[in-house]
């Protein structure tokens, strides 16, 4: 069984993310999707409300699996005994981040990375501008999934 572990903070998901995890299914047998939790950093979301956005937004996929987790990706993949880690990219600079990651993780372990670009409809969206533009009052609608509802 091919599986994927796609980690994030996905505060909150965005349409990109949404690509993403929609192309890896066809890819791999199952995608879990990881929320990441860093104690150190100040979300906008509530990890119960970021797991319930990508729940419900893939609640009639069955090859999406949404966890939590702390610690190291790798640790992660291997308890779950996924082989791969899947990763988006919007531009060049994603790149040189996630390839010092991606390193450093097979350094570390056997286990792959995976990059898929983002679609270039959605290659600009990151989810700290989905929090701005929450902040300001615009209109985030058209940049997240339609589970992502916002109080």
């Amino acid at each position: 069984m091919r599986k994927a572990i796609f980690p994030g903070s996905f505060d909150p998901i965005t349409n990109g993310h949404y690509d993403i995890i929609k192309r890896g299914i066809s890819l791999f047998d199952e995608v879990i999707v990881a929320i990441g939790i860093n104690a150190e950093k100040k979300y906008m979301f509530s990890l119960d409300d970021r797991k319930r956005f990508i729940e419900e937004a893939f609640k009639n996929e069955p090859k999406v699996k949404v966890i939590t987790y702390e610690g190291l990706t790798i640790d992660l993949c291997r308890k779950e005994n996924a082989d791969f880690i899947l990763r988006g990219l919007r531009n060049p600079a994603d790149f040189e981040f996630e390839k010092a990651i991606a390193h450093t993780n097979r350094r570390l372990s056997k286990i792959e990375t995976v990059f898929l670009l983002t679609a270039a409809k959605t290659s600009y969206i990151s989810s700290s501008i989905v929090r701005d533009v929450l902040r300001n009052g615009g209109d985030y609608t058209v940049l997240v999934p339609e589970s992502v509802k916002i109080k």
